[in-house]
């Protein structure tokens, strides 16, 4: 298993119980299988009553948990084959991002985005809607041109761009099959600088967000919900693209490297400063060589139509004495709309609003269900790998019918589903 899934008592074997990176999640498998090849994994996945796959373990929900048994496809063989032609690599669903872009960049070639840490798996990502940030970039998923599967007969399946089960087969949270290999969409090689403000005022930022988000190829802005604005402003920006300078809106340059977690040490973070590098060593908040904290904390994720973005902002303004005793920081973000029936962001360009909590359940959870309520009229999509009431999840999904029709074609013996899977995604149909 891979390093950020711990086990609770010694190294896992197929009884001893893993948990999570956060330890929010405790996984008790019948066995754990870490198959090295994919005949090994056909095998697997053929006798099987109920299994699931799981990654690196940065999920805070419970949707790679499994009532029967676990498999990891870290062990699979690792795969970096790059088609020059095409414009696309073909890589192992288990490689990290982290792994990957520095081969990529090596020769001559980027993904169009990365997420916020360089840890987490391709599959793992891609399953769950995961996203980086920016106007123009989609979620991680929407790099996807192919994948290969493992079906619950046991068959490998390859799935297509094009193909007519393509958009509700991409993030599909492992409910058609456990993937193999992926076929990613890259592009050339770019340089990214990155520049942190201090101190953004409330009221131009809430007037402004448009311009504000839109200013640079990924914006973030984080606030503690303490004061009456936001902390920091982290400005990405594609060199060769016009130049940003957010000083108008009265936020200050930093004078420093920044930890978007106040009193943290920013030696874990992407270098700031303005300074010019390559895409994946400025994209990511955190560098691959640090592990990025301790775990202890549990995040929530909602995803909500750009077109209301503002009024979500002044929703969760309202509430703020409620949110801030448990928060550590919240993240702003924006991301490009999709046509995977289970993104976040399908259909619509969306503003992110990301909360990363103390690693305390029972102070969370009720914070959590505040905020679920006062986002309740901007049709707010959780992430699925964050921690969120489930209840009604599935109906803010336009094509979550056919998508259940999807699993019961792929999977009518329900061997990939597990209760997260039933109660988010099938409730609405099966329930």
């Amino acid at each position: 298993m891979t390093q950020e899934l711990a086990p609770i008592d010694g190294e896992p074997d197929q009884h001893a119980p893993i948990r999570n990176w956060a330890g929010n999640v405790t996984f008790t498998p019948t066995r754990l299988h870490r198959p090295s090849s994919v005949a090994a994994l056909q095998s697997i996945v053929a006798r099987a009553s109920r299994l699931k796959a799981v990654g690196t373990g940065h999920s805070f929900s419970t949707v790679a948990d499994s009532a029967g048994e676990l498999v990891t496809i870290a062990d699979l063989p690792a795969v970096m084959d790059i088609d020059t032609t095409a414009s696309t690599v073909t890589v192992s669903a288990g490689l990290r991002w982290g792994e990957l872009a520095p081969v990529l960049h090596a020769a001559g070639y980027a993904v169009h985005n990365l997420g916020s840490l360089p840890h987490i798996s391709v599959a793992g990502s891609v399953a769950t809607g995961t996203h980086g940030s920016g106007d123009r970039n989609g979620c991680l998923a929407t790099a996807v041109s192919s994948l290969d599967m493992v079906v619950p007969a046991g068959d490998v399946v390859r799935i297509s761009r094009g193909d007519k089960d393509f958009e509700g087969s991409v993030v599909a949270l492992g409910a058609l099959g456990i993937a193999t290999s992926m076929t990613l969409d890259v592009q050339p090689t770019f340089d990214v600088s990155q520049e942190v403000y201090d101190g953004l005022p409330w009221d131009v930022a809430v007037a402004h967000v448009d311009q504000i988000m839109g200013a640079a190829m990924s914006v973030s802005l984080f606030t503690t919900w303490r004061g009456h604005g936001f902390e920091q402003v982290w400005v990405k920006q594609r060199v060769g693209e016009p130049d940003v300078d957010l000083r108008w809106t009265g936020a200050t340059v930093a004078d420093g490297p920044r930890h978007p977690v106040p009193g943290a040490s920013p030696v874990h973070c992407t270098e700031q400063g303005g300074a010019v590098g390559p895409w994946f060593e400025r994209v990511p908040h955190f560098r691959l060589e640090f592990t990025p904290s301790s775990g202890a904390e549990l995040q929530t994720e909602y995803l909500v139509p750009r077109s209301v973005g503002a009024d979500a902002l002044r929703a969760l303004e309202a509430i703020r004495d409620v949110v801030a005793p448990v928060l550590q920081i919240s993240e702003i973000r924006s991301v490009a709309g999709d046509d995977l029936w289970l993104s976040p962001a399908y259909g619509r360009d969306s503003i992110a609003l990301h909360f990363t909590w103390i690693a305390d359940t029972a102070r969370v959870m009720p914070v959590v269900r505040e905020v679920e309520r006062a986002l309740s009229a901007y049709d707010a999509r959780p992430h699925w790998g964050k921690v969120f009431s489930p209840s009604n999840v599935g109906a803010r999904y336009p094509r979550i019918d056919e998508f259940a029709d999807l699993v019961r074609r792929y999977d009518p013996r329900g061997v990939l589903s597990n209760e997260f899977v039933d109660t988010c995604v099938l409730g609405r149909i099966d329930g």
